[in-house]
């Protein structure tokens, strides 16, 4: 039944996501740049961002690592700036377009992806490419582009050599990978029919935001996420048991709350959470703890996406859906080339 409905047997590439993070490392370590950076600008849209969004929390205390997703470099943009170009298909056009701005004004720039425009853009002007094998759907990607990005920075000498960290995280990913499967089939019963609200720290907003668009592509259902401590601000208010607002919307019918938390959040960001969920327990809503598993930030980080990876894709086949395609996200993009 599985491989009826999972027809380009996402399953497997699910499973194979940890041998990623070697490859990157391979594909990038004879790309090395001369330059004075100070900071690393990685433009992309969707997974192809992800893996900025997660470099940016991995190198806090070492380097700056801002994430663009839009057409334009921000106005802080200077001439110490290693521009990262990620588009896993080669083809989006907002990284396109940062990348057109970004050789008129001679920046320093690296191309991520597995061809299209940007692949033959690198070539054509002897820009230094990453090249990926085309065998994942672009948000399954990130595992190359991750550790590529690292390698080449480690290449450069802007941070430590931090190989064997990401290598031996790899290995622990393999040897809990079927766990993960099994905890997100798990999941995927108790959130059919629901609309799940996702709640990070800040910390691990990456984390929340993947959960969010997982649920999004592969289970084709609408999801949402908030940020820990600025959601108890404004968010927690809808949380009430008011008759009036009940006849208006019925949140406890509709939502299924995930939380994210860390042993390594601020501690008031982990009181904010165990009294967020008490409130809301209380208020009758539905609150599922995810504690981040792992010993360190990379281990926390892509054992959560695995989860999040199988949840999504157990949904998608509890509904009858085919986990991969997103046609109309490429309508859209057939109908802007017009």
């Amino acid at each position: 039944m599985t491989k009826e409905i999972d027809k380009s047997n996402l399953k497997q590439i699910i499973l194979n996501f940890p041998q990623q993070f070697l490859e990157g490392v391979k594909v990038a370590k004879n790309i090395k740049i001369k330059g004075d950076f100070n900071k690393v600008i990685v433009c992309g849209m969707g997974g192809s961002a992800l893996g900025g969004d997660i470099l940016a929390t991995y190198l806090e205390k070492e380097l700056p690592v801002w994430v663009i997703r839009n057409y334009e470099l921000p106005p802080k943009t200077d001439k110490k700036s290693l521009i990262f170009i990620s588009s896993y298909s080669g083809n989006t056009e907002e990284p396109l377009s940062v990348y057109q701005e970004a050789r008129k004004r001679k920046l320093v720039i690296v191309g991520f992806c597995s061809g299209g425009r940007l692949e033959k853009l690198c070539l054509k002007n002897k820009i230094p490419l990453v090249k990926y094998r085309k065998e994942v759907p672009p948000r399954y990607g990130l595992g190359f582009s991750f550790s590529s990005m690292v390698a080449i920075l480690i290449n450069i000498g802007l941070i430590k050599d931090k190989s064997k960290e990401i290598l031996d995280s790899a290995e622990y990913l393999k040897k809990i990978n079927l766990d993960q499967e099994l905890k997100g089939k798990g999941l995927a019963k108790e959130l059919i029919n629901k609309i799940p609200l996702i709640y990070a720290s800040e910390r691990y907003k990456a984390l929340a935001y993947n959960w969010k668009t997982k649920f999004n592509e592969n289970s084709k259902i609408t999801a949402f996420y908030n940020i820990f401590p600025e959601l108890d601000h404004n968010e927690l208010a809808v949380y009430t048991t008011q008759d009036q607002s009940q006849k208006l919307f019925k949140w406890k019918e509709l939502f299924s709350i995930l939380i994210l938390k860390s042993s390594d959040d601020h501690s008031r960001i982990l009181k904010k959470i165990n009294l967020t969920t008490e409130i809301i327990r209380e208020k009758g809503g539905k609150i599922i703890i995810l504690s981040l598993q792992g010993r360190n930030f990379l281990e926390k980080t892509f054992s959560n996406i695995l989860l999040s990876d199988w949840t999504s894709y157990c949904l998608a086949l509890a509904y009858g859906i085919d986990p991969t395609p997103v046609r109309i996200i490429e309508e859209l993009k057939e109908k802007l080339k017009t």
